[in-house]
């Protein structure tokens, strides 16, 4: 897979170059840049659970695998997987692409899993993804699950995670199914129409927020990556156990866009 390495490079400096913390009761680390260039930054590099955020990983590897118009037969244990849901059923069939947009915008599990078992077992997947992970520079992050479950295996940062959101973003499947309020999937001949929103609430009350993803888990605490547009710039923050998440992402990239 070939990435920009100008995406991975806008951040490589932050710890050097980012401003005094202006939110050091936002969370426990967080990270915000603007057009690529760091602004401020909290505990950017210590080491916290992902979360859903390592389903930005998992949504890489199957867009690489690619043949999203294949159908999908659900096991049993992805039928299973607990947490968010899409609500799906053993033995159905679904398009990888609908699996693809429920992972994504509703951060489904179940969708999630039956993705990742297309390819073989989690644990091959899990393997790919560290791979994957060395390529794109992220140093300070290890895989243990593809659907974010908490695993004393798995930890990143918020600077590793804003490069990888950065370059998901630069993919335009991803780009255009993250900024979307809510998305319709069906299983094989229309027998069931479901339907998630996104769990990101600022894609409908912050104007300008186009993506990407959130995270929750006991571990984790609330994570959130958003990326807001206005005025042709960009700005990308990154939450590791935030507080108050929704609120302080506000004020934070209201503050950020408006510098």
């Amino acid at each position: 897979m070939r990435f920009a390495a100008a995406a991975l490079l806008a951040l490589a400096g932050a710890a050097a170059h980012a401003e005094p913390d202006p939110f050091p009761g936002a969370a426990a680390a967080y990270l915000v840049s603007v057009d690529g260039a760091p602004l401020w930054e909290r505990a950017a590099d210590a080491r916290r659970a992902p979360a859903s955020l390592a389903k930005l990983m998992t949504a890489l590897l199957v867009l690489e695998d690619g043949h999203l118009d294949e159908e999908v037969r659900v096991s049993a244990a992805a039928a299973k997987a607990r947490g968010s849901r899409l609500g799906l059923k053993a033995g159905e069939r679904v398009p990888a692409h609908g699996l693809f947009a429920a992972m994504l915008v509703g951060s489904a599990n179940d969708a999630c899993l039956a993705l990742v078992e297309r390819g073989g077992s989690p644990a091959v997947f899990v393997g790919r993804m560290n791979a994957q992970a060395s390529v794109l520079g992220l140093r300070d992050t290890r895989f243990g699950d593809p659907c974010g479950f908490d695993s004393d295996r798995q930890h990143s940062t918020a600077r590793d995670l804003a490069r990888l959101a950065t370059v998901a973003m630069r993919r335009a499947q991803i780009a255009a199914l993250v900024g979307r309020r809510e998305v319709e999937v069906a299983t094989a001949g229309r027998e069931r129409v479901l339907r998630v929103r996104n769990t990101n609430v600022l894609i409908a009350h912050f104007p300008g927020v186009v993506g990407v993803k959130t995270g929750q888990t006991h571990r984790a605490g609330h994570n959130l990556i958003a990326l807001a547009e206005k005025d042709g710039r960009r700005v990308l923050l990154v939450m590791l156990g935030a507080r108050d998440r929704w609120w302080d992402a506000h004020a934070i990239l209201t503050q950020a866009l408006a510098r």
